[in-house]
């Protein structure tokens, strides 16, 4: 049995342990030391520390990537399982709601509005400013934000996949159908037309987010379900940009609409240079909600701001 031992006030240095999780999660100490806010050389050292203490190596180096030796893999579970329980003992040894205290990190899609988030976070800093919460995105949007969440790198996640991992409970926040976005001298913008059909649109170019976007996901189903395959000429990272490549005439684009005015896009009667048209085919909306661990019970703190977030959707 590996005992871990404490440090000369009698605490056990459970900051090691900390950096012990993070750079297993990361696989390098570069982006563990930002994530964690200290110094390289403060994370490199903690870990030399933490192997001297357990005596065994933590970690491989293959490149510039660290990878967990069979004891690191080993001790990781339970590292996580210590930290787990000392965040449960401060939450229970919180008395009311204005002590709450700690971090919770936030999965979130950066260009749209799925809740009114700024005012969110700004009311519950004011009621809970022990508590810090960090914000986080995922360049291969909701799919990477849920394998973050499973993980244990983040506590809540925006989620706009079609079914949810094993472990994970979703509290929905919005339902979005999807549209066609055209430039307006486009012929079918021209036409007069309100709708249009994927049939129609299968031999244009599309404009399109990357792979594992929610968005992507459900398309490219019912996209082969109609046995059409379509030429994607740009990938973007976020729908708005989707939006503004397509609506300047550099593609379509057949994403889900927020119900928000889009830059440069004819919608709600207001005109501007581009149209969005209804789509025929019956696809499923993008439904995003707010993901959650339920192999694990969250802290206080991570349940505030969930109730926050789900109390404050469209």
């Amino acid at each position: 049995m590996i005992i871990i031992d404490c440090v000369d006030d009698g605490h056990m240095e459970t900051r090691l342990l900390e950096q012990f999780v993070t750079v297993a999660a990361e696989g390098s100490v570069t982006r563990a030391a930002e994530r964690l806010w200290a110094a390289q050389s403060t994370v490199s050292a903690g870990l030399a520390s933490l192997e001297r203490t357990l005596g065994v190596r933590l970690f491989d180096r293959t490149g510039r990537h660290l990878v967990l030796t069979a004891a690191g893999e080993d001790l990781l579970p339970h590292a996580r399982a210590v930290l787990a329980s000392l965040d449960r003992m401060r939450d229970l040894a919180t008395a009311t709601d204005a002590e709450l205290r700690g971090r919770v990190r936030l999965g979130i899609f950066t260009s749209m509005d799925i809740v009114d988030l700024t005012r969110v976070l700004r009311v519950f800093r004011e009621r809970h400013p022990l508590v810090t919460v960090e914000l986080m995105t995922s360049p291969t949007g909701t799919t990477g934000l849920v394998q973050d969440l499973v993980a244990g790198r983040l506590d809540l996640a925006y989620c706009g996949l079609q079914s949810a991992p094993a472990g994970v409970r979703v509290e929905p926040l919005r339902e979005m159908p999807f549209r066609v976005f055209l430039a307006a001298d486009h012929p079918l913008a021209r036409s007069g037309r309100t709708s249009v059909s994927l049939a129609e649109l299968a031999d244009e170019p599309f404009i399109d987010t990357a792979a594992g976007f929610g968005n992507r996901a459900i398309l490219d189903q019912a996209l082969e379900r109609l046995g059409i395959r379509r030429r994607i000429v740009a990938e973007m990272n976020d729908m708005p940009a989707v939006v503004r490549f397509a609506t300047a005439g550099l593609g379509v684009g057949v994403v889900p609409d927020s119900g928000f005015e889009h830059e440069g896009v004819e919608h709600e009667g207001v005109e501007h240079d581009g149209v969005v048209l209804d789509l025929v085919d019956e696809v499923e909306p993008l439904r995003v909600g707010l993901a959650i661990r339920t192999a694990t019970e969250p802290n206080r703190a991570v349940r505030a701001l969930a109730q926050d977030i789900v109390a404050a959707r469209y």
